[in-house]
């Protein structure tokens, strides 16, 4: 008997093959089950009072008419609060200074939308009534905008002689990158609600990481992780916003527990827009040094990230992560990279789709656009000469991490041919010739995906159907489906017959959660773990029911059978392994793992945009966009070019109209969706993807990250057809994003600059 199982029959393979996905059709029409869909029998609703002062000394607050109002409960300020734990932080960077949340402003208040009292009553709207009711002042200090507070998180690391490496350089070249803040706006804002009973609390969370966050409320509100556990619904979108508990989700909590009633919250998009975490922020500097033939010889890197007035769990791990992917995918021998992330009186920053990835791949590729342009040699020759081989891995990079496996090179060919490179950038010079503003962006990336372990369960029950547990959450990447693949795969069933639960902590003793692009490779990895452990189990019990040696025990999906014979069903299985009696749905054999990955997988992928621009008005149209990614092992296609899709369209916000906006007096300006763009259906350019498979040696999968992808490569070969586009015309690009505004500015103040020179 091989690794599966197989004696010699055909039997279907589940992975690689693109399923619908299973939870659609209950999602889109309205069966969903969100926070928000919770209402216990005698549930209070809270609301919170928040500064619209964006730092000073806080003084007393007014709380006797919010008290008296009608419906109201109870009114809480940070003096009621007593003793708490602090909410863990991340330590990625040795000699980080942490700034935990708190729970409500006390002596100060830090940021504008800071909450300073939380006002509980029986509806919804008797608490929002109330919280317009207490008063407060304010003494104002001074702000701190982003990234120009107190210095939290500071590194340095350096790989060869960077200084002989420039001494040697027949060219350098520079770029900056300013990257606006943006904000994640998932189509379900934060949602909290929680229940004390008996001793014990259960909290509903909007969130990517409920076993995180029952640690966080176990540690802050001095319960054991006994007493708590932590349910995650459906949940209606992420992207690393939600990652993290926040101090809504903890005060919540705390007055569950406090009155002992079920108490919820749930945030307007207003909200979410100055209270929750930003991402991105960044501003990054580098230079390249480069031979006469376009090789590279060294990079210097100095990367400021914001971190804002409150840190959640992962927010080092930005400016951490851009440290280290640096150089990508060239090869290169002298490396110094500096890094450091500072506080300030504004919203929180923390992981947003990408999380220091796209900062790093867009300095990159700025600089070797620049050296192509500069050198006068082709920007997908000048790639070409410079990127680490196939045989090169695993390649140790800068900061220490090993690239697993990839083949960077194929990705740049088969870019060459699906976009068919030489004719478009023959067509751009010809139609530079005839007037017109376009410009051809090429852009590589690496993506690393996620360390450490993962959870996961799979039992056979009575029924005969398989029941799986994961540790890996959902938020709309198709877990379910994509999880019942493998299952099916390593069982030889039909995946109609698994259920995939996630998100419920009572359902194993802990788990990771979803982010880092880490759910398919570990979390993955996890399931097949298991399923091949609850394999082993069925075999064994099968060769006793059949009489047999197990060697000789094959499974289908029909069920078990011995080589000439029909066998036994699942159920029938089941039931001689459990016995008759019972629940059909209870498990009758097990397997549980905690899986730990040898190391981390790292995508890659190459990206191609085509764009034209009109000189009278600025305004920006794609004429192309092509796409290859390397995923690794790929479980569902239909469901990895959602991801890829899904990406994209965040890649394409942050490049051309996304951007977090902070007055001179810390006020936030960009504080709705009439003020905060987020792109719409129309703004999506039509894009042709294809793959390249290189399987990780790392997870048990195979698989790759491939979430982030579109956040890190797309800007990316935006910013590059941009800035193409203008250095044709002798206009400088401006910094992200590129609306018509600053494009139309950059086109003109170089005809300006024209004009005055051919006038001297």
């Amino acid at each position: 008997m091989n690794a599966r199982g197989d004696i010699g029959q055909a039997r279907p393979r589940w992975l690689g093959r693109s399923l619908a996905r299973v939870e659609d059709r209950r999602l889109v029409t309205g069966a969903g089950a969100y926070v928000d869909d919770h209402l216990p029998d005698g549930c209070l609703h809270l609301e919170f009072v928040r500064s619209p002062y964006p730092h000073g000394r806080l003084g007393p607050l007014a709380l006797e008419e919010a008290r008296a109002a009608e419906g109201v409960v109870a009114v809480f300020s940070a003096a009621d609060l007593g003793k708490l734990g602090q909410s863990a932080v991340n330590i990625v960077v040795p000699g980080m200074s942490p700034r935990p949340l708190r729970l409500l402003a006390g002596e100060a208040v830090e940021a504008a939308g800071q909450a300073v009292a939380a006002v509980v009553a029986t509806s919804r709207a008797a608490a929002r009534d109330a919280a317009a009711l207490v008063a407060f002042d304010v003494e104002p200090l001074a702000i701190t905008p982003p990234r120009q507070g107190a210095e939290r998180v500071a590194a340095d690391w350096t790989l060869g002689d960077v200084k002989d490496a420039f001494s040697r350089a027949a060219l350098v070249v520079e770029a900056t990158v300013e990257h606006a803040l943006v904000a994640p706006s998932a189509l379900e804002p934060r949602a909290a609600l929680a229940d004390w009973n008996d001793g014990a609390l259960t909290a509903w969370l909007s969130t990517q990481s409920p076993y995180r966050a029952r640690e966080d409320l176990a540690r802050v509100l001095g319960l054991s992780m006994a007493q708590v556990r932590v349910i995650a619904p459906d949940v209606g979108g992420a992207f690393g916003g939600k990652s993290s508990i926040y101090p809504e989700d903890l005060m919540v909590a705390w007055a569950a527990r406090k009155l002992a009633r079920p108490v919820k919250w749930c945030a307007t998009r207003g909200e979410d827009l100055i209270a929750a975490t930003h991402g991105r922020g960044a501003r990054t500097e580098g230079a390249l040094a480069l031979d006469a033939d376009g090789r590279l010889l060294g990079l210097k890197a100095r990367l400021a990230f914001p971190l804002g007035h409150w840190m959640p769990y992962s927010a080092a791990i930005p400016v951490r992560n851009a440290g280290r992917i640096l150089p990508g995918p060239y090869r290169l021998d002298a490396v110094a990279v500096s890094l450091k992330a500072s506080d300030g009186n504004h919203a929180g920053v923390g992981i947003y789709r990408g999380a220091g990835r796209p900062e790093a791949a867009m300095l990159m590729e700025r600089l070797m656009d620049e050296a192509a342009r500069r050198l006068s040699i082709d920007p997908l020759e000048i790639r070409r000469r410079n990127l680490i081989g196939p045989a090169d891995f695993p390649w140790s990079m800068p900061a220490g991490d090993k690239l697993d496996s990839g083949d960077y090179p194929a990705l740049l060919e088969r870019m060459t041919r699906l976009s068919d490179y030489q004719a478009l950038r023959a067509a751009c010079e010809r139609r530079r010739a005839s007037g017109q503003v376009v410009g051809l962006g090429l852009a590589l990336y690496v993506e690393p995906c996620g360390q450490g372990w993962e959870s996961a369960s799979v039992s056979l029950c009575r029924d005969g159907k398989v029941q799986v547990a994961t540790g890996a959450s959902a938020q709309g990447q198709g877990r379910q489906t994509a999880f019942s693949q493998i299952v099916a795969d390593a069982l030889d069933l039909d995946p109609a017959r698994i259920e995939v639960r996630h998100g419920d902590t009572a359902d194993l003793p802990g788990g990771i959660g979803a982010l880092a692009s880490r759910s398919t490779a570990i979390g993955g990895s996890a399931v097949l773990r298991a399923c091949e452990g609850l394999r082993a189990q069925i075999v064994d019990a099968g060769g006793e029911r059949l009489n047999c040696a197990a060697a000789d025990v094959a499974l289908s999906s029909e069920g078990l059978s011995v080589a000439g014979s029909k066998g036994v069903g699942w159920r029938d299985f089941a039931h001689h392994v459990g016995g008759e009696a019972g629940d059909p749905a209870e498990p009758v054999l097990t397997s549980q793992v905690i899986y730990h990955a040898d190391n981390e997988a790292w995508s890659s992928g190459c990206c191609l945009a085509m764009v034209v621009i009109d000189p009278e008005s600025g305004r920006l149209e794609f004429e192309k966009l092509a796409w290859v990614d390397d995923a690794g092992t790929v479980v569902n296609p239909l469901l990895v070019r959602g991801q890829l899709v899904g990406g994209m369209a965040q890649g394409v916000g942050e490049a051309m109209m996304e951007r977090i906006v902070y007055d001179e007096d810390g006020q936030l300006v960009t504080g709705s969706l009439m003020d905060y763009a987020v792109p719409r259906a129309t703004d999506m350019p039509l894009v042709d993807i294809d793959k390249l498979e290189t399987p990780s040696p790392v997870n048990a999968l195979g698989a790759k990250g491939v979430g982030e992808a579109g956040c890190i490569g797309i800007p990316a070969a935006i910013a590059n057809a941009v800035g193409d586009a203008l250095a044709a015309r002798g206009a400088a690009l401006p910094q992200m994003p590129f609306t018509s505004e600053k494009l139309w500015c950059a086109l003109h103040e170089a005809e300006t600059r024209r004009d005055r020179s051919e006038q001297k």
